[in-house]
């Protein structure tokens, strides 16, 4: 299966990248104000290695964990810049005390052909008040490995945040 992705990577180069529609709801609150911010963990489901292609359970958990720390620290470089942010080790970690804002990604799955599906919450960690919330963004796929399938959704999420969380263009 992973031996004909670089044929299907090709492809998905030559062709636009998948856009997808997310209805955010109106803030309660300006986010761009926020200085302090915890990125949760994108619980992708460590059970999930099986039906997705992963030999093992092990493998699936080293992909979670590498896109995880490759998401937060492009929101940091790219996306949310200015912003001083805090990412979640792992799946456990929900520790947002002493941030303005808590970035919390639920309902979160990749199907079988590979298409992401996620959603966010914009939670005051001070009161643990939603104060927004993106009910679910379902991107239409790529042709690409799962792996590269991932990096791409999670580029356009990051993208996605960017004028919720500093300002700018939406």
């Amino acid at each position: 299966m992973k031996r004909w992705t670089l044929a299907i990577i090709l492809l998905g180069l030559l062709l636009p990248a998948a856009s997808f529609a997310a209805k955010v709801t109106e803030p309660a609150a300006d986010l761009t104000n926020m200085k302090t911010i915890f990125i949760g963990w994108i619980d992708l489901g460590p059970d999930a290695w099986g039906t997705l292609g992963y030999h093992s359970k092990a493998e699936w958990v080293s992909v979670i964990e590498q896109e995880n720390s490759e998401f937060q620290s492009k929101l940091g470089s790219r996306y949310l810049t200015g912003k001083t942010l805090t990412g979640a080790k792992n799946r456990e970690d929900e520790n947002a005390a002493g941030n303005d804002l808590y970035i919390k990604f639920v309902n979160v799955f990749v199907d079988s052909k590979y298409r992401l599906h996620i959603s966010v919450q914009f939670i005051d960690p001070k009161t643990n008040t939603v104060l927004s919330s993106i009910p679910e963004w379902k991107h239409t796929g790529h042709f690409c490995t799962l792996q590269g399938c991932l990096a791409k959704d999670l580029e356009e999420v990051g993208e996605k945040l960017q004028p919720l969380i500093v300002g700018g263009k939406k």
